[in-house]
């Protein structure tokens, strides 16, 4: 056995503290390193450090085949003469010489990534979670110092307030980021003052001789209102502008104090006031001038301003710091959220941070509600050393008080408060941070109000929201009536939407300049804050990746993503014709991109389960390019798909995340490929290019994001259903004896299944029947006795049943109730599955149209809205948003020709709700979808060309037929020399148009009528036209010509033409949908021909006419004689139908029509008298099934040219 003292390691080895023998790590540049620490000693070729893994002073690395090679700092002769990699200046100017960078060795010491830019010096790549212009200071979300000791740590979002050291990285950004946009609407403002100063110009050279001198005068007026207006925006910008210059000069000068960012974001709540009052003023004004002397610029710049203005409330949103109150001083903010949202479902979370006070005294936090201070109401406030939160419906005020936790024992930190409600039932909830430790205490306190009422009911007119205090003249609640709070408040989230008192309407009393933001504690809060960014669907990042990487041969894109909508932008890139998209379509990933490829755009999608990512859980996206020729999808590191394509490099400069410009999602490319055009609303973790973070609020490109992940955003309370769509889950609910549920519900379906439950032969429904709401209990129904519910207006539902009553309740206003009776004592129930929207198999139709905030009483949990994203089961639903439907009770009806001696609809409907009839008032159709060819020439109209139609359009639509031919769309001038045409071939997809005297013809190699759905995009610009089918087959082509004057005239022709229009042509046969030009959709036809919905159960043959009050005119013009004979035969639905009409100009006529889907009238007028029948079968007619009605021998006594109207269905032969 050999001592310790006597083993020695041989050359290239040092012996560990193990007492073994390991290699030393100098990576090829020294043979001896230290004992026990593995040190390298006396490195050569120009390299040091432990490892010999850097550069000596004044030498530069090159790494060639993965070995670092040191060189001497001489300026390096490229093409261009610059200075080396670690060295910045302009050699180049006299006088100029290459100096160091100066990073505070925060930066790669090996310069593989560039130090710092080589001719401004500022640092490109910060390292050991620094930042800044020499990687001065810590990363936001990291604290402690850059520069000496070196220790930025954390992952937590942090301000320290310590004397003079103030770290306020995420604060100075948002600060920065709203004087660009403010600096934006200077310059933009300032050009629209060119344009109006044109405009009077214009006006006053006008020689139209038809516009009167009088006409003039008052346009010329207009903009010159126009022009003092816009004065009064830029007066209302100086002291902004004057502050902001200040404070940055300021942090240049590295003498900033709190009270020069203090002012800047005083200053920019300033001018968002200012704006709300002048800017809408200013745009009505520019509008009115447009519309009298169009200019192309006007409209440019007022579009642009309403832009900027949007971005700059989204910035003033997510000012998430904290505001200091001094017991006198209060703001009124900006409600982001509708107060429509607010109805059922209300919920406020925001961090407290208290002034000691002994003892603790009474105070005011906010309150919301109508300005009169009068029912409907909420507000939090300090009672008797509790947190009390007090909301009001109508009746009487609830008030919770959170007694297991007092104030006076709250730590001297932020702590988070929610209060929430949810119909009659309110929470509050706080949250308690150590202030050693990540640790938390959680309390929670319940109530619920005692009356009928369950909605929170604003007038939007007529509603405020103060924080702090409330001004003077202004009477709370007596609950209320309290002293303005003392201590700093940070608002979080208002429902889903992140909220700021920075986008406040109003403030007073309060002095930023004197008063400090509270610091907020290192550990405090830290998981919903580490290294996370807020997307909130209308803000985006904008990130210059080459200051950071290189494109190599291996070129990768990471994203971490957490997010709940089923579409949204994640990436894009664009340069030149390249281009590259990431995006989340139908809550599956999908990837397009082009780089130049012979063959077009490649695309990468599936519906496979790993592509599915919008689950609320995080998931890390990476795209690997590899060798110029390989695409690579990774998701959570799982590879999902490679794609080969020929060998092209990429070179992309920004990455657009969450979102684009607007100027950039108008191109060309974004048009033609982008599935959506909708921003990500969501959480994103980090982005990397070529692994490399990047602090996206860092970025000077990103606008309207912000610090941390609200789990309110990441709930799906919301829920579409498509009529064929359902969600389950499996729940323990006892709704025959004891419960309470309710829901938001939204559609314009008169029939539909909402809710079900069923527990053996027992069945628990909540429906909508004939636009009624039905609770069905067992054998027991209630209706409702209100209005038709399918209105497309937001209705709140609210079902209970106790073992006494059960009762139904519509808006708080339509009430119904009835015994219960056989009901048991409510008892403990086995899990049992629960349905919304529809089910697999149940005697109602699937619902059309949305549900939110939903609840149920659950025996083992306290009420709480649903989140549908847990839900076990979800067929065909989207959990995100609900689109607009169009509000059929609300569409004016222009008026007909429609003969006297009609009534009118209402009185036709009137007997509706009591039949049972086996055809729906409204048969399932295809959601925006038309059925073309009922007749010859059946087709839709449609006018208003757009002013750039004759350069370029993007048409996009979805069709199905059997047919093989057939005209779809037609465009063309009056002389049809310019045309643009897609039409049915043998089956095939025929996209054409003219340029000049040739024709440019795109045709499908595949047969498309196969009567399943298929996505069409056809494309004109100029001589070059692409034709794109279901997203994958690409055809395009041009016309090698000089360009040619072209341009048409109104209208669009979709599904046919007028006769004689174009020669020989077939109208279409089929069903078309979802048309839009140029991202827009196409809904008002100006006139339309046999077209109908497209339904989708098997047709038969006949004609159908809908409840909208349509008709036929059989003839106008023919002698009845004194006897008249008919036939015809009938299927019908459940309303009172008028089957025959016939009129004349003296006001005789005979009418025949039925009610209630059994007895059939005739009525006669012939000059001398008034006579009536009528026929009741014993067998209800109303069955579906075709009848047969004649009428023979009638004597009539007609002597004169009549008109006959028959408004059902086919006559008989």
């Amino acid at each position: 056995c050999i001592p310790n003292s006597f083993i020695i390691c041989g050359r290239g080895y040092y012996l560990s503290y193990s007492n073994k023998c390991l290699p030393c790590q100098c990576n090829g540049y020294s043979r001896f390193c230290q004992d026990g620490t593995g040190i390298c000693i006396n490195c050569q070729n120009n390299t040091a450090g432990y490892h010999c893994e850097r550069c000596l002073e004044g030498y530069f690395a090159e790494v060639r085949q993965g070995q670092l090679t040191c060189k001497s700092c001489s300026i390096i002769h490229f093409s261009l003469i610059r200075c080396a990699p670690g060295y910045y200046g302009n050699p180049l100017v006299i006088g100029d010489t290459c100096k160091r960078c100066n990073c505070n060795r925060n930066s790669d010491p090996n310069l593989i990534f560039s130090d710092c830019h080589n001719v401004t010096g500022h640092c490109l790549n910060c390292w050991h979670h620094t930042t800044g212009v020499n990687c001065e200071r810590c990363a936001p979300g990291y604290y402690g110092d850059a520069i000496i000791a070196k220790n930025c740590k954390g992952n937590f979002y942090i301000f320290l307030v310590e004397s003079k050291n103030i770290d306020a990285n995420g604060f100075v950004q948002k600060a920065i980021d709203a004087s660009n946009v403010y600096e934006n609407i200077v310059k933009y403002v300032e050009e629209a003052n060119e344009t109006v100063a044109t405009t009077i110009n214009s006006l006053n050279r006008a020689e139209d001789v038809s516009k009167t001198t009088q006409r003039l005068q008052q346009a010329s007026e207009i903009a010159e209102n126009t022009l003092k207006k816009s004065k009064s925006v830029l007066e209302s910008m100086k002291p902004m502008v004057a502050r902001t210059d200040e404070w940055m000069q300021n942090l240049n000068n590295s003498e900033y104090d709190t009270s020069a960012y203090s002012s800047a974001v005083n200053s920019a709540g300033e001018a968002v006031k200012n704006l709300n009052d002048v800017v809408p003023e200013l745009l009505d004004k520019l509008k009115v001038v447009e519309q009298k002397r169009p200019m192309s610029n006007i409209s440019a710049n007022i579009f642009r301003i309403r832009e900027l203005i949007a971005q700059t409330r989204s910035v003033a949103s997510k000012v998430q710091i904290s505001m200091k109150f001094n017991g006198e001083s209060g703001v009124e903010v900006h409600p982001n959220t509708q107060l429509e949202e607010l109805k059922a479902f209300s919920s406020i979370s925001l961090y407290i941070h208290m002034e000691p006070e002994k003892p603790t005294q009474d105070r005011l936090i906010m309150y919301l509600g109508n300005k009169n201070g009068q029912k409907d109401y909420m507000g939090l406030a300090i009672k008797n050393d509790n947190l009390v939160y007090i909301y009001n419906l109508g009746d009487e005020d609830v008030e919770i008080s959170l007694s297991s936790k007092p104030v006076s024992t709250w730590p001297n930190l932020f702590n988070l408060v929610k209060v929430e409600r949810l119909g009659r039932h309110g929470k509050v909830y706080l949250t308690v941070p150590s202030s050693g430790n990540t640790a938390e205490q959680k309390f929670i306190q319940k109530g619920e109000a005692t009356g009928a009422e369950s909605l929170f009911d604003l007038d939007p007119e007529n509603s405020i929201f103060f924080v702090g205090s409330v001004p003077s003249d202004f009477r709370v609640p007596a609950s209320l009536n309290l002293p303005p709070f003392k201590g700093c408040i940070e608002l979080a989230t208002l429902n889903n939407d992140v909220i700021s008192l920075y986008n406040f309407k109003q403030k007073h009393n309060m002095d930023t300049e004197k008063e400090i933001p509270c610091a907020r504690n290192k550990f405090a809060f830290t998981q919903s804050r580490a290294a996370n960014y807020f997307f909130d669907g209308r803000g985006f990042a904008a990130v210059n990746i080459i200051e950071k990487g290189k494109y190599s041969m291996v070129t990768r894109f990471d994203i971490e993503v957490r997010t709940v909508v089923d579409d949204a932008l994640l990436l894009l890139m664009v340069n030149g014709t390249n281009f590259f998209i990431l995006e989340i379509h139908n809550g599956l990933l999908r990837l397009i991109y082009d780089f130049g490829f012979s063959q077009g755009p490649i695309t990468i999608e599936d519906d496979i389960k790993k592509l599915q990512i919008n689950d609320a859980r995080y998931h890390e996206i990476s795209v690997i390019y590899h060798n110029s020729k390989k695409v690579i999808l990774l998701v959570d590191r799982n590879h999902v798909k490679s794609v080969e394509n020929e060998k092209k490099d990429i070179f992309f400069t920004t990455t657009y995340i969450g979102g684009v410009p607007l100027e950039i999602l108008n191109s060309r490319y974004c048009l033609l490929y982008l599935t959506t055009l909708a921003g990500f609303r969501g959480c994103v973790k980090g982005f990397k290019f070529q692994k490399r973070d990047f602090n996206l609020l860092e970025e000077t490109g990103t606008i309207g994001i912000g610090y941390g992940c609200p789990e309110e955003s990441l709930m799906s309370r919301e829920a579409y259903f498509n009529g064929e769509s359902f969600i389950s889950t499996t729940q323990k609910i006892s709704p025959f004896e004891k419960f309470e549920g309710g829901f938001n519900f939204r559609t314009i379906q008169s029939n539909g299944l909402f809710f079900q439950y069923s527990e053996g032969p027992n069945v628990f429904a909540i429906t909508l029947e004939n636009g009624a709401v039905i609770l069905s209990s067992k054998e027991k129904k209630i209706k409702s006795d209100g209005n038709q519910y399918n209105d497309g207006q937001i209705h709140f539902l609210m079902a209970s049943v106790t073992p006494d009553r059960c009762q139904l309740s519509i808006d708080d206003k339509d009430r119904t109730s009835m015994p219960n009776e056989g009901a048991k004592q409510p008892q403990v129930q086995s899990a049992s599955k629960i349905y919304f929207g529809g089910s697999p198999s149940s005697e109602y139709l699937n619902l059309t149209g949305c549900i939110s905030n939903a609840y149920l009483s659950k025996p083992d949990r306290d009420i709480e809205v649903e989140d549908f994203q847990k839900y076990s089961e979800k067929v065909s639903v989207s959990l995100y948003g609900c689109p607009a439907e169009k509000n059929l009770s609300k569409i004016k009806k222009s008026r007909s020709n429609k003969p006297s001696g009609l009534k009118s609809s209402s009185e036709d409907l009137s007997d509706k709700e009591g039949s049972q009839c086996y055809l729906s008032v409204k048969p399932k159709a295809a959601q925006y979808a038309y059925q073309y060819g009922g007749i010859a020439n059946s087709r839709q109209e449609f006018n208003n060309i757009p002013e750039l139609f004759h350069e370029r359009s993007h048409f996009s639509l979805s069709l199905k037929t059997h047919s093989s031919h057939g005209l779809i769309f037609y465009v063309s001038d009056e002389g049809e020399n310019n045309f643009m045409a897609l039409f049915l071939a043998h089956g095939r997809i025929v996209y054409m148009f003219n340029v000049g005297s040739d024709k440019l013809k795109i045709r499908s190699s595949e047969k498309y009528n196969d009567g399943l759905w298929h996505s069409v995009i056809f494309i004109r610009e100029k001589n070059e036209g692409r034709l794109i089918i279901d997203g994958l087959k690409v055809l395009e082509d041009r016309i090698l010509t000089a360009d040619a004057s072209w341009h048409v005239t109104d209208p669009f022709y979709v599904g046919g033409v007028p006769p004689g229009k174009i020669n020989s042509v077939q109208s279409f046969s089929g069903c078309v949908k979802s048309l839009q030009l140029n991202g827009q959709w196409l809904s008002s036809a100006s006139h339309t021909f046999g077209v109908t919905p497209c339904f989708e159960s098997p047709l038969e043959s006949g004609t159908y006419f809908s409840t909208e009050g349509g008709y036929v005119i059989l003839d106008d013009s023919f002698n009845l004689g004194l006897n008249l004979n008919w036939c015809l035969r009938f299927a019908h639905g459940p309303v009172l139908e008028r089957l025959l009409h016939v009129f004349t100009p003296g006001g005789d006529y005979l009418n025949m029509h039925m009610n209630n889907g059994r007895v059939i009238i005739v009525q006669v007028r012939n000059g001398i008298r008034e006579f009536a029948t009528m026929v009741n079968p014993k067998q209800s007619i109303c069955d579906g099934r075709w009848h047969r009605i004649a009428g023979i021998d009638l004597d009539l006594f007609f002597t004169c040219l009549c008109t006959v109207y028959f408004i059902f269905l086919d006559l008989c032969e």
